[in-house]
This record gives structure tokens, sequence and C-alpha cells, in this order.
């Protein structure tokens, strides 16, 4: 997760509206991909990563900063359904999304696909490095 909250510090203040997201893919111990979200918010860290370990994500695990998004604006594939489509058995998020209109709803389609989610890891430094961006959320 260390690894992912580097990734995303290189994009600080470049990435909004959207918060700074680092998403690292490992398999059998291995980093197999990882990316940043793009300066201008898209393409999102996870499609990037996913899109760089192709084939070789199945069975992986997505290390991600931010929890994956369940809907997009643009209409586009979520983060969620890309990491189902790529076969990955495990998620591990650092921060939950802050918006009440998206917070846990990425973990739990997830889980109900039988992906196994843990949530929490360096959640305090993730916290920190998109803090502009948790304090403009609106509250529910």
């Amino acid at each position: 997760m260390q690894r992912a909250l580097d990734l995303a510090g290189r994009m600080v203040g470049q990435t909004q509206p959207n918060p700074a997201v680092g998403c690292v893919i490992v398999k059998n111990g291995a980093v197999i991909a990882e990316a940043a979200t793009a300066a201008g918010g898209r393409p999102h860290a996870e499609e990037q990563a996913l899109a760089l370990a192709g084939a070789a994500a199945r069975g992986a695990t997505a290390y991600v900063t931010l929890e994956p998004c369940a809907q997009r604006s643009s209409g586009a594939a979520s983060c969620a359904d890309l990491l189902l489509q790529a076969g990955v058995t495990r998620v591990v998020i650092a921060a939950a999304d802050p918006h009440p209109l998206a917070a846990s709803i990425g973990p739990a389609r997830l889980r109900a696909a039988g992906i196994a989610v843990e949530e929490g890891l360096l959640s305090g430094e993730a916290r920190a490095q998109n803090a502009d961006f948790f304090a403009s959320v609106p509250k529910a």
C-alpha cells in the first residue's frame, strides 16, 4: 500500500476534481503493474494499472488508496467493474470514498461477486494525502 500512496503522492494537486489515487497490482508476491490517477482525473489509477497488467491480473491482489468507484459520470465501466472483469481475487483499500452517493458501493459490489476486500490499511495516510478532496466532498 505504501507504494500505491507514493504513486498517488506524485499526482496530488494535478487530478482535480478527482482525488489522486494509486493502484498497485501484485501477483505471487511480485508487482505486475502500477499506476496513479492521470492529470485531470482521468483515466483512473485502477483502469491504467489493469490495462498494463492485462491477463496477468487474473488471480492478483489490487492495492488501492481510495475505494474503487462504482459508477462513472462518463458512462465508462467503473473501476469496481474493471477489477471484477480482470479477475482479481483480492482488493486492499486504504480509504473509503467520503461522498454519500459513492461511499462503500464499490467494495460492496466486489464482495457480492466473491472478491476478498480489506479496508483501512494506511487509511490515515491516504486521507491526509487527499485532504483537500475529503474536505470538498458534500456531506450527507
